[in-house]
Formats: C-alpha cells, sequence, structure tokens
C-alpha cells in the first residue's frame, strides 16, 4: 500500500483541482493506495508524490498533468504491469 501526497498552492486557487486529482486516484487505486494527503505549500507549487518520490512537479513537468498522465505514474509505482484501460489506450492511440 503506497501513500500519495498532493501539494497545491491554495493562494493560487488550486485546491479543488488538487481535490479531484485525489479523488481520480482512490476511485483508481483504491486498493493500491492507503491514503491520498492534501497538503498545502508554498505559493506556486503542484506536486504529487508517491511515498516520498515525485512523480509530478509543476516546476519541473510544466502545469498540470492530464489525469491520464498521472494516473499511469501512479500505476507505474503502485501497481506496475496494471492495465489502466482506457486511459492506457487513449495514450497508445495518441502516439500513433
Amino acid at each position: 500500500m503506497a501513500d500519495v501526497a498532493i501539494e497545491y498552492c491554495p493562494r493560487c486557487g488550486w485546491l479543488l483541482r488538487a481535490a479531484w486529482m485525489a479523488q481520480e486516484l482512490l476511485t483508481t487505486f483504491e486498493t493500491d493506495l492507503r491514503e491520498v494527503a492534501l497538503r498545502p505549500a508554498p505559493k506556486g507549487t503542484f506536486r504529487i508524490t508517491v511515498d516520498g518520490t515525485p512523480v509530478w512537479d509543476r516546476a519541473v513537468d510544466g502545469g498540470f498533468p492530464e489525469i491520464t498522465v498521472l494516473k499511469q505514474r501512479v500505476r507505474d509505482r503502485v501497481a506496475p504491469g496494471r492495465d489502466l484501460g482506457h486511459a492506457d489506450r487513449r495514450a497508445t492511440d495518441t502516439n500513433r
């Protein structure tokens, strides 16, 4: 079981985005995650970690992740090889 943390800037108005992403991760990985924590952070921060390892950082990756990309990155850490169904097919389809 893994722990996910979503650090977000409350002054930037990113709480709803962080909460939505948390909901999506909890729904998709309901048996693989122990918790998804929402953590207020300094101005401009939007970072997602799995067991302390970054899977998305707005400052590094630029902007916010598409939900399919985020799910794939989390999956790669908590359930490698697991098929994400439509999320994996859509990513493959767009690479053609």
